[in-house]
C-alpha cells in the first residue's frame, strides 16, 4: 500500500470561498500571466514517480511529461481537491488525487523521484515540517521542483510584504505569506540547490506584493543521512 495512516483530518484546510475565487482567477492567469510556461519549465524533465504537494485545483496535471509514471497530488482543501479529480481524468498521465497536508504526507518513505511545490510553500502553517515531509519521501538524489511566492528584493517591497503577511493577506489569500525566504528553507531542510532563477508575475506592468516568485531545482542528498529518522 502507497498511503500511510495520519491524524489530520481530511478537511484540516478549509477556505472555500478562497477557493472558488483562485480557481477562477488561476485558470484566467495561465496565459494571461504566462503561468502555462513556467508549469512547463517547472516539471520538464521529471520522470519515475512524483507527489504534488498542494496541487489546488490541478493545472500542472496538463503539463507533465510523458516519462512520468505516476503522480500522486496532495490537496487538503475539499472544492480545490474536488476540481484537481477532474483536472486528473484529462491528464496525459496517470494522477492519483489524495487528501492531506504538506506537514503529514500519508506517503511512505523514499517513495518518489520528484516532488513539486508550486506555489504551496507560502500558504504551508509549518515550513520547516512541510520541507522535511518532502525531503523525508524523497528517494536519495530525487528533485524537488519548486515554483513559489518568496521575498522581494527592494526594501520598501519587502516591508509592504510583512506588513500584509501580519494583517490582512493570509485572511484574503487563503493563508498565503508572501515574504518568506523560501531559497533558505530549502537549503536548511537538508537540500542541495541544483538551479533556480527569479521570476516577477506578471513580467510587466505594476508590480505587486506577489510579484515575487523563484522557479528552480532542489536535490535530496543521494547520501543517506543514517542519523536522520522518522520525518527527516
Amino acid at each position: 500500500m502507497r498511503l500511510r495512516s495520519t491524524k489530520i483530518p481530511k478537511d484540516a484546510v478549509h477556505h472555500p470561498v478562497f477557493a472558488r475565487c483562485y480557481a477562477r482567477l488561476s485558470v484566467a492567469a495561465e496565459s494571461a500571466a504566462g503561468l502555462a510556461a513556467l508549469r512547463s519549465e517547472l516539471l520538464s524533465g521529471l520522470s519515475g514517480r512524483v507527489i504534488e504537494i498542494g496541487a489546488g485545483n490541478g493545472l500542472n496535471f496538463a503539463h507533465y511529461p510523458p516519462a512520468v509514471a505516476e503522480v500522486v497530488a496532495i490537496e487538503p482543501e475539499r472544492t480545490l481537491r474536488q476540481l484537481a479529480v477532474r483536472a486528473a481524468l484529462r491528464s496525459g498521465v496517470p494522477v492519483d488525487v489524495v487528501p492531506g497536508t504538506a506537514e503529514a504526507l500519508p506517503v511512505k518513505s523514499e517513495a518518489f523521484d520528484g516532488a513539486v511545490a508550486s506555489l504551496v510553500l507560502c500558504t504551508v502553517r509549518q515550513v520547516r515540517q512541510s520541507l522535511a515531509e518532502i525531503r523525508r519521501v524523497l528517494r536519495p538524489g530525487g528533485e524537488l521542483r519548486f515554483f513559489e511566492h518568496v521575498r522581494a528584493e527592494g526594501r520598501a517591497m519587502a516591508a509592504t510584504q510583512r506588513a500584509l503577511d501580519r494583517t490582512v493577506w493570509p485572511l484574503l489569500a487563503g493563508g498565503c505569506h508572501t515574504s518568506r525566504d523560501t531559497l533558505a528553507a530549502i537549503e536548511e531542510a537538508g537540500f542541495e540547490m541544483v538551479s533556480y532563477r527569479r521570476v516577477r508575475l506578471p513580467e510587466h506592468g505594476v508590480r505587486l506584493p506577489t510579484s515575487s516568485c523563484v522557479l528552480g531545482v532542489a536535490r535530496r542528498s543521494p547520501v543517506v543521512d543514517r542519523g536522520r529518522t522518522g520525518l527527516g
